[in-house]
Protein backbone atom coordinates (compact mmCIF):
# COMPACT_ATOMS: atom_id res chain seq x y z
CA UNK A 1 0.00 0.00 0.00
CA UNK A 2 1.70 2.99 -1.26
CA UNK A 3 1.72 6.46 1.43
CA UNK A 4 0.96 10.06 0.05
CA UNK A 5 2.43 12.57 1.49
CA UNK A 6 0.13 14.91 3.34
CA UNK A 7 0.44 17.68 0.25
CA UNK A 8 -0.69 14.83 -2.01
CA UNK A 9 -3.72 14.40 0.13
CA UNK A 10 -4.04 18.08 0.27
CA UNK A 11 -3.87 18.03 -3.57
CA UNK A 12 -6.23 15.36 -4.29
CA UNK A 13 -8.79 16.83 -2.07
CA UNK A 14 -8.59 20.24 -3.58
CA UNK A 15 -8.88 18.33 -7.23
CA UNK A 16 -11.96 16.75 -6.02
CA UNK A 17 -13.44 20.03 -4.57
CA UNK A 18 -13.53 21.45 -7.89
CA UNK A 19 -15.03 18.73 -9.70
CA UNK A 20 -17.49 18.47 -7.71
CA UNK A 21 -18.07 22.19 -8.07
CA UNK A 22 -17.92 21.41 -11.59
CA UNK A 23 -20.64 18.41 -11.17
CA UNK A 24 -23.16 20.43 -9.41
CA UNK A 25 -22.90 23.43 -11.76
CA UNK A 26 -23.58 20.85 -14.27
CA UNK A 27 -26.56 19.88 -12.85
CA UNK A 28 -27.97 23.01 -12.43
CA UNK A 29 -27.88 24.03 -16.00
CA UNK A 30 -29.72 20.45 -16.68
CA UNK A 31 -32.25 21.39 -14.06
CA UNK A 32 -32.97 24.87 -14.91
CA UNK A 33 -33.14 23.57 -18.55
CA UNK A 34 -35.58 20.91 -17.71
CA UNK A 35 -38.05 23.18 -15.68
CA UNK A 36 -38.34 25.92 -18.18
CA UNK A 37 -41.72 24.84 -19.00
CA UNK A 38 -42.19 27.31 -21.39
CA UNK A 39 -39.51 26.89 -23.84
CA UNK A 40 -40.55 23.29 -23.64
CA UNK A 41 -44.18 24.63 -24.78
CA UNK A 42 -42.35 26.35 -27.33
CA UNK A 43 -40.57 23.84 -29.13
CA UNK A 44 -43.76 21.24 -28.47
CA UNK A 45 -46.44 24.22 -29.05
CA UNK A 46 -48.68 21.90 -31.97
CA UNK A 47 -48.77 18.96 -30.08
CA UNK A 48 -49.71 21.09 -26.62
CA UNK A 49 -52.30 22.32 -28.80
CA UNK A 50 -53.64 19.34 -30.19
CA UNK A 51 -53.50 18.24 -27.06
CA UNK A 52 -55.19 20.90 -25.49
CA UNK A 53 -58.08 20.33 -27.98
CA UNK A 54 -58.71 16.80 -27.24
CA UNK A 55 -58.68 17.59 -23.84
CA UNK A 56 -61.10 20.09 -23.94
CA UNK A 57 -63.13 18.45 -26.58
CA UNK A 58 -63.36 14.84 -24.05
CA UNK A 59 -63.89 17.23 -21.29
CA UNK A 60 -66.96 19.24 -22.68
CA UNK A 61 -67.94 16.46 -24.08
CA UNK A 62 -68.03 14.42 -20.90
CA UNK A 63 -69.81 17.08 -18.77
CA UNK A 64 -72.55 17.28 -21.29
CA UNK A 65 -72.96 13.35 -21.71
CA UNK A 66 -72.77 13.83 -17.64
CA UNK A 67 -75.09 16.44 -17.64
CA UNK A 68 -77.68 14.72 -20.19
CA UNK A 69 -77.41 11.25 -17.96
CA UNK A 70 -78.67 13.42 -14.52
CA UNK A 71 -81.07 15.86 -16.36
CA UNK A 72 -81.93 13.16 -18.66
CA UNK A 73 -83.14 10.73 -15.81
CA UNK A 74 -84.94 13.66 -13.52
CA UNK A 75 -86.70 14.66 -16.76
CA UNK A 76 -88.06 11.48 -17.58
CA UNK A 77 -89.00 10.45 -13.87
CA UNK A 78 -91.29 13.52 -13.83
Amino acid sequence: MATRTPEEIRNSIERNRQDLGTAVEQVRVEVAKLADWRSQLRANQQPALIGAAVAGFVIGGGVAALGALVFGRRRGRR
